[in-house]
């Protein structure tokens, strides 16, 4: 089979080590974007779950213990409970030293916080890798279309051959390189968005299951406006038992 003269291959078998070097720098940046925002994407859905027997399911178990299993394993909601049933636990076995320092809800605080702050970490690892490659990769693109379009014309020079047959064919390979490119970087710059308002969601989510979590070790029930507007307490959740 004749291969074309103005597709890929041509572009690479008549490439030299820069031209091919750029092709495979933008391959591999095209890989890790993908490979982030597939594991990002699926992490997220993971967490989405958890968030949601955050809201519901979590309360409605009748100790602690119990209600942390139902938020599953690997996911911030289940370690920020574990972090301030430890922290209360630790709390109790040392009150005689950390009473006149630092009050139950001080210290029930400052261990959610850690908790709540290692998992927004664990939410932004890997965001760096789309953010560079969404405002790298154009321009790794055009440098290999300067540089393909260079060559060209040197050859077409050197050849003396200067019809619109023998141009087009060259500097369209070069302008390859551009839509590559281009290629590479819009998909890691959706995908950084739409990662970056998943990551916001969960931490505001995060953020409340926090304070619903230091609103039960510290008064025995969770924070509920709608509850407190009437006077009552549905939640049955106590902060009874130990990890």
């Amino acid at each position: 089979m004749e291969v074309s003269p103005y597709g890929l291959e041509s572009l690479w078998a008549q490439g030299d080590f820069v031209t091919k070097g750029v092709a495979v720098l933008l391959v591999a940046m095209s890989i890790a974007s993908w490979y982030v925002i597939v594991t990002k994407a699926l992490q997220l859905l993971r967490f989405q779950r958890a968030s949601h027997a955050a809201g519901h399911a979590f309360w409605d178990t009748t100790s602690l213990p119990e209600g942390i299993a139902t938020l599953g394993t690997d996911n911030p909601f289940a370690e920020v409970a574990k972090a301030g049933a430890t922290s209360m636990s630790h709390h109790t076995a040392h009150k005689g030293h950390l009473h006149d320092q630092l009050s139950v809800s001080d210290w029930v605080t400052l261990s959610l916080r850690q908790a709540i702050d290692e998992a927004s970490g664990k939410l932004q690892a890997g965001m760096a890798v789309l953010a560079s490659v969404g405002s790298t990769a154009p321009f790794v693109g055009l440098f290999g279309t300067v540089w393909g379009i260079y060559h060209a014309l040197v050859s077409i020079g050197t050849s003396g051959q200067a019809s619109i047959d023998k141009v087009a064919g060259p500097v369209g390979e070069a302008l390859i390189m551009t839509a590559l490119g281009l290629a590479v970087a819009i998909p890691a710059t959706f995908g950084y968005n739409a990662l970056v308002r998943g990551n916001k969601t969960t931490i505001a989510k995060l953020n409340k299951f926090g304070f619903d979590l230091h609103a039960l070790f510290v008064t025995g029930s969770r924070a509920d406006s709608d509850n407190s507007d009437k006077g009552t307490k549905n939640t049955k959740l106590t902060a009874v038992g130990g990890v």
